[in-house]
């Protein structure tokens, strides 16, 4: 194997591993405000979360890293025809880290509801956002040759298709289902018994949306007859969402789930091959794997890194969802957090006095 198609696979489970991890924080930060019905099941849903948010964002980091490195021209068409998308994307990141981290920093309901629905319209717009620019590699976008540069020529709006729309939907339906389906594996009591009911009434209007933007990407766009294979995964993995949720096995449902993803993933990036950005005005300007690559010597360090440290990475985030494996009780949540705002106000001032 070439080292140019092993760091297209490379980036392809990057991304897998992004979108598997990441959707079901962004799916229980949609459903914060409108799934928790107090201040408790809040701190239970965000506690489910917590160990693990920030080591399911290094994915992110890495996939876009690794294709800044690997691929450097698709990095810049990519980046440059998309950087409105992108940088919403970015914001929206921002505000939801600052959600996490400083929703608990203060004891005062007015703070806490303002980072709670930050977080909750921050987890919204990547959600529906990532479809869309996924979607958008798959149909092919308004690609010219300029100067001897592949250049995103259309604007903003040609981003924006009832193809790319559905696919934003196909990720915040799967995201707002593995959310509900994660909440339901990690808590007890009341708020589990609701998130069984939601991630069951989730998993089928999900599954067919899915399957409906998988079989119009398929016929309409994909190049290749072997993406079938990973669309099947993903489909039958749907399936089996929609009837272990039904049976209330949460555990086979999360599992499940997460392997519809990677099979849409896979799906995605099988479609895509051999280009990394198809042009829908000229095939001939497509950007393919050959054209975006790095130099070899580049790509050979790359590859010596990866083989060291990647294990370790894994390893370490393994062991983390290991350590928090267990469920979390809403009998658990004791007493408030946070500073109140008099004794905040009484710590700048003594911060004043002595400075």
């Amino acid at each position: 194997m070439d080292l140019p198609l092993l760091w297209f696979l490379l980036i392809a489970v990057l991304w897998t591993g992004y979108l598997a991890l990441e959707g079901f924080d962004f799916g229980v930060g949609m459903l914060l405000r409108p799934f928790a019905r107090d201040e408790r099941e809040r701190r239970v849903m965000l506690r489910t979360i917590g160990p693990v948010w920030d080591g399911n964002e290094v994915w992110l980091l890495t996939a876009g890293g690794a294709t800044f490195a690997a691929f450097p021209e698709w990095y810049a068409t990519m980046f440059s025809g998309m950087y409105l998308p992108l940088f919403i994307i970015l914001i929206a990141l921002i505000v939801r880290i600052c959600a996490l981290e400083w929703r608990a920093k203060i004891n005062d309901p007015t703070w806490r509801d303002r980072w709670d629905w930050g977080l909750t319209f921050s987890s919204w717009i990547p959600s529906i956002l990532w479809g869309v620019a996924f979607a958008n590699l798959v149909q092919g976008m308004e690609i010219e040759v300029v100067d001897g540069s592949h250049q995103l020529t259309g604007g903003l709006l040609s981003l924006l298709t009832p193809f790319t729309l559905l696919g934003g939907l196909v990720t915040l339906g799967l995201f707002l289902t593995h959310g509900a389906i994660f909440t339901a594996l990690k808590t007890a009591g009341p708020i589990h018994e609701r998130a069984v009911t939601l991630a069951y009434r989730l998993a089928a209007p999900s599954a067919v949306v899915s399957l409906v933007w998988v079989l119009w990407a398929q016929f309409s766009y994909s190049e290749n007859s072997f993406s079938l294979i990973p669309a099947v995964v993903a489909a039958a993995s749907l399936i089996g969402v929609v009837v272990a949720t039904r049976l209330e096995r949460e555990g086979w449902a999360f599992a499940l789930h997460m392997l519809a993803i990677v099979g849409a993933v896979a799906f995605i990036f099988c479609a895509m091959f051999p280009n990394v950005m198809r042009s829908s005005l000229d095939p001939a300007a497509s950007l393919t794997i050959a054209d975006a690559a790095a130099t070899q010597a580049t790509l050979t360090v790359m590859s010596v890194v990866a083989l060291i440290f990647v294990p370790i990475v894994l390893a370490y985030q393994a062991w983390t969802y290991w350590v928090f494996r267990k469920r979390v009780w809403a009998g658990d949540i004791v007493g408030d957090e946070g500073l109140h705002p008099k004794q905040e106000r009484s710590f700048e001032a003594t911060g004043s006095a002595s400075g």
